[in-house]
């Protein structure tokens, strides 16, 4: 986006017209259907077998009124869950002018692929809505099973993702057969390397195929295998207790320890 832009204000916005567009759906509460949803806003659903994609929208209109114009061509998949990312994604494509609208940007000076980032953004905001998403989290203790049983619509990978935009501080960590292929934390500063209490969570639930805790006086690690009979893989969500501090003082005192091995997560 443009450097002046804040992630606050980029995600007033893009919060805004989310929850803009869920009204057209009449229900107060998740899952959200993204298939019922685009037909909500006034678009078609086709199926295209040959698109090399697994979605896209023809005839982009304006929207008339709460009404928009156009069409989604989606290839078939097995999995309920990409369907209803590629669905909420072009719904996404076609809000994107909304959001542009919300920040007062021409979208013709905006940096390139300004409105496919928007469109990723707006796709998950519409599957996982701000305000059910965070009550739902506080409700349950961000428990990711439970959530995805809430928000059925939307991936383990998506919801854990989107607990970043919510308090406390904490970090994602996704493994795949046993590498890890993701971290990320809403942590202030430079996320630390996994720490050995993030380890033993996570060899707990890759060994033994069940959600796991791990807690000390420090973090909290809830760790979840995501196991398919061709596929391992296991979600951590760690949890810093202390404040804005406790991070970095968790990477210097683990880095200290001879215990610990990054190299093998």
């Amino acid at each position: 986006m443009l450097p002046e832009l804040t992630q606050d204000e980029l995600s007033i916005a893009l919060d805004t017209v989310a929850e803009r567009a869920i009204l057209a759906l009449g229900q107060d509460g998740p899952p959200v259907n993204a298939l019922v949803l685009a037909r909500a806003l006034g678009l078609a659903i086709a199926w295209d077998e040959r698109q090399a994609g697994r979605g896209r929208i023809v005839r982009l209109g304006e929207f008339v009124g709460d009404r928009a114009r156009g069409s989604i061509l989606l290839r078939p998949d097995p999995r309920r869950e990409r369907l209803q990312w590629a669905i909420a994604h072009e719904i996404g494509e076609l809000c994107a002018v909304q959001v542009f609208d919300e920040l007062r940007i021409d979208p013709r000076e905006a940096p390139p692929g300004a409105r496919e980032t928007i469109a990723n953004q707006l796709a998950g905001r519409l599957l996982l809505p701000r305000d059910w998403f965070a009550a739902a989290g506080e409700d349950c203790g961000w428990d990711l099973a439970e959530l995805k049983r809430r928000f059925s619509t939307a991936s383990h990978e998506l919801i854990a993702r989107r607990m970043l935009d919510f308090s406390p501080q904490i970090a994602i960590t996704i493994f795949d057969h046993g590498r890890r292929t993701f971290r990320r934390g809403n942590l202030p500063g430079r996320l630390p390397p996994l720490v050995p209490l993030e380890q033993a969570a996570w060899r707990a639930a890759h060994e033994q195929g069940e959600p796991t805790l791990e807690a000390d006086h420090r973090l909290s690690v809830q760790a979840w295998p995501v196991h398919e009979p061709e596929w391992k893989r296991e979600i951590l969500r760690s949890e810093w207790h202390g404040g804005d501090d406790d991070a970095a003082n968790l990477n210097d005192e683990y880095c200290c320890d001879e215990r610990y091995d990054e190299s093998r997560a």
